[in-house]
């Protein structure tokens, strides 16, 4: 067991259930207990009668989950659910799933999953999400965007006194892009007095490419090598607290599973962040 140095933070998409998914689920639980995060942040979750791949994790961990709705229920026949999720290495208050905006601007069906962590050196406000994916919806991303910093400032505590609002996710853009921009400051802010801080920008070495051509289930892909999964910190935050110091990838590696054979858990690399916590 590791020692509790900070709160630890990981994000993964899990690729729902694609490829040998119930392998990869194996891989999956095995990279999550190696890493021990305090809060680990799923998107691509996929849920039916018996549980859910977020249930298994808590489950494996000993840790508290908690889902998304699921936007295409009833839609799917007898497939399993789609859920973002939160698991946490302590309880979870106040968890709520909201629609982001579809292309129209009405609600669509990516979600943004929220919830406060009841941590021994704190409450600490978490938001889980995955934004649309195509190359052509910058502009979609944006209004998801606005829409996930609006619910971020209206669930952070007092940004001088109390922790900051982790937010973490896949948002299928790459950091130079007009909506990741915006998160963090480098354009005009749609919320006066709050930005995000980029965790990968502080403290992460190399490109931190979590879409990446060495993957085997991207071997087809049309995408260059891209970063699009993050954990950002909401700012004004009172410092140190919710500062980065160490940021890495996990998930890479094939993992070995039952019967020798080695599996590479997803087809997103997972981002793992530590964040000062006094």
């Amino acid at each position: 067991m590791r020692e509790h140095a900070g709160v630890r933070v990981m994000t993964w998409n899990l690729w729902w259930r694609f490829g040998p998914w119930q392998q990869r689920l194996e891989a999956i639980v095995a990279v999550v207990a190696e890493e021990q995060p305090d809060l680990l942040l799923l998107q691509e979750v996929w849920a039916d009668a018996d549980g859910s791949s977020a249930g298994h994790i808590a489950a494996a961990l000993g840790h508290h989950c908690a889902l998304s709705a699921d936007p295409f229920e009833g839609r799917r026949g007898a497939a399993a659910g789609f859920h973002n999720a939160i698991v946490s290495r302590w309880p979870l208050l106040d968890v709520e799933s909201h629609a982001l905006p579809g292309v129209d601007g009405a609600p669509g069906h990516r979600r943004a999953l929220t919830a406060v962590v009841d941590a021994p050196h704190g409450r600490w406000p978490v938001l889980c999400t995955h934004l649309d994916h195509r190359f052509d919806e910058s502009a979609l991303r944006e209004a998801q965007c606005r829409a996930v910093l609006e619910l971020v400032a209206a669930r952070r505590g007092d940004p001088e006194r109390d922790p900051p609002m982790v937010v973490a996710g896949d948002f299928n853009a790459v950091p130079d892009s007009d909506e990741v921009r915006m998160l963090t400051g480098r354009r005009a802010a749609p919320v006066p007095g709050l930005v995000l801080s980029d965790c990968w920008e502080h403290v992460g070495a190399s490109d931190g490419a979590t879409w990446r051509r060495d993957n085997p289930y991207q071997s087809a892909t049309a995408w260059p090598d891209r970063r699009l999964d993050y954990v950002f910190v909401s700012w004004p935050r009172p410092k140190p607290v919710g500062n980065p110091v160490r940021a890495w990838l996990a998930g890479v590696s094939p993992v070995e599973v039952a019967g020798g054979e080695h599996v590479v858990p997803s087809d997103h690399a997972a981002v793992v962040v530590e964040l000062v916590t006094t």
